[in-house]
């Protein structure tokens, strides 16, 4: 059977109800799995996303990444006459970003899913239903169902599979968000380029769960001076467990006589969990997916990071966040909107500013900050926050006490 008959016979029709999509279909053949972005590592192990997913560190990281992008508000934003975005919200396409992208999905649920496939596979795609030029819903489709080709007149091409039916667009019918390093037909994919380090990983646990499903129970060796007959053997066999052996006879004296001896050649539990060669793999996989291991909650060496979480979850959005923010962003805009509304100062955003919903003290210091150097209103504040308006609250304000020496007298004459 050739490979395209297995992926073929392989991949799970993909539903447009939410509940029916899986992202982790199982896997267990080498070739295939290579095939579709995964593969055996050096370690023995198969890496594909349901293997990868059951490490911890990739489930965490991966899932930090996707949920904080996916909670985000995403908007669609107009440039006003005096060069500053404001909501559009009335357009027909923030309804469907922001809101209820198709008939089964929460915005939550649907960007949830994209952003995953993003981290694993380096492709999101979504179907896109139009009602003639306007975005209505976005499907969202499994990564490794779809291929891509580039047409001989230069545009795009998506083939893919759901419900047992094959499914044929342009790039105007399918949004394609790629992932890091990708050209046109798609992005570099975690699960192949960090395959060595999951496989190994995956390695370790498995050694470490074998020694657990031994028993993790000292073990040792019996020496005598000579040959014991069958009886004396029979003996030992049977006492020495009833006796010695197991949690209830921990401690109790041994008694070793007629030229008997006992060696111990246990390993202690530390090693049989193997915690520096599992506790590097935690790191190596942090280190694809961009994320400070306090934030997958394993401390990490305490030199490589600043010691502040509040600085690391900087360094999270900055570096890990803003990137992948601005890939979503730039997509959706390009794909979803049309070069005439582009041109007319739409645009649309995944607002960050949310993430300080967390931080009450932040959030106030930012408040305190704005209204004090006239950048923002109170209203505006209290908009933020959803407390309905007040009078007077729509003008500007500002500290008075830097103004130029010049200008003391008179504001003090004025007084």
């Amino acid at each position: 059977m050739g490979i395209g008959q297995r992926i073929a016979g392989w991949l799970r029709p993909v539903e447009q109800k939410a509940d029916t999509v899986n992202l982790l279909p199982k896997v267990e053949d080498g070739a295939l799995a290579a095939a579709l972005g995964g593969g055996a590592g050096h370690a023995g192990e198969i890496v594909t996303a349901q293997s990868s997913m059951a490490l911890s560190a990739v489930w965490a990281c991966a899932n930090l990444i996707s949920g904080t992008i996916s909670s985000l508000p995403f908007e669609v934003r107009r440039r006003g006459g005096n060069g500053v975005d404001g909501l559009a919200d009335l357009h027909p396409l923030h309804s469907v970003i922001y809101d209820s992208p198709n008939f089964d999905q929460t915005a939550l649920d649907f960007w949830d899913y994209l952003n995953l496939s993003i981290e694993l596979w380096g492709n999101g795609y979504a179907q896109v239903e139009r009602n003639g030029s306007r975005v209505v819903a976005l499907y969202p489709i499994h990564p490794e169902a779809v291929t891509v080709r580039r047409l001989s007149s230069g545009a795009l091409e998506y083939r893919w599979t759901r419900d047992g039916k094959a499914h044929v667009g342009a790039d105007r019918d399918v949004l394609h968000i790629r992932g890091p390093g990708g050209d046109p037909l798609g992005g570099m994919s975690t699960l192949q380029f960090g395959r060595q380090a999951f496989s190994s990983a995956l390695a370790a646990d498995r050694a470490a769960a074998g020694m657990f499903k031994n028993g993790l129970r000292p073990s040792g060796v019996l020496k005598f001076d000579k040959w014991l007959t069958a009886e004396q053997r029979d003996l030992v066999e049977a006492k020495l467990p009833e006796k010695y052996l197991g949690a209830m006879n921990a401690g109790r004296p041994f008694i070793a006589e007629g030229g008997f001896d006992y060696q111990h050649i246990s390993i202690s539990p530390e090693d049989a969990q193997m915690i520096e060669t599992r506790q590097f793999s935690v790191e190596e996989i942090c280190r694809y997916f961009a994320v400070p291991p306090v934030m997958i909650g394993h401390a990490g060496a305490s030199t490589a990071w600043p010691t502040s979480v509040e600085q690391q979850g900087l360094i999270f959005q900055k570096f890990t966040l803003r990137r992948r923010i601005k890939r979503i962003e730039q997509a959706v805009a390009k794909q979803l909107l049309s070069a005439a509304e582009r041109a007319a100062g739409l645009s649309v955003r995944v607002n960050m500013e949310a993430l300080l919903r967390g931080s009450s003290a932040e959030r106030a210091t930012y408040y305190q900050t704005m209204t004090q150097i006239g950048a923002m209103t109170i209203n505006q504040v209290r908009g933020l926050e959803g407390m309905p308006p007040v009078a007077g609250g729509d003008v500007p304000r500002m500290q008075m006490q830097n103004v130029p020496i010049t200008e003391a007298e008179t504001n003090n004459g004025a007084q």
